[in-house]
């Protein structure tokens, strides 16, 4: 991939995580970055989301603990506008 291509993705990233939160940070960059990935992957390719999630149990709880706080910062955001 090529520098301007990236540059560009982080940039849809960022407006992406902004309208989720109306905020960005780095941190809530990543954690949007690691949803959207995991969220994608499980609709296109279920049978490898499974063969991870059995192979990581740790991880899948992670996951759902970070679906559940995305879940929840986006409706505080939405609640205060």
């Amino acid at each position: 991939m090529n520098e301007e291509l990236k540059v560009q993705m982080d940039g849809l990233l960022e407006k992406y995580t902004e309208l989720l939160f109306g905020e960005t940070s780095p941190e809530l960059k990543e954690q949007v970055h690691a949803w959207v990935l995991y969220s994608h992957i499980a609709k296109t390719m279920p049978p490898l989301v499974q063969h991870w999630n059995s192979t990581y149990p740790d991880a899948k709880e992670d996951m759902r603990k970070l679906i559940a706080e995305i879940k929840a910062l986006n409706e505080q955001y939405r609640n205060k506008k």
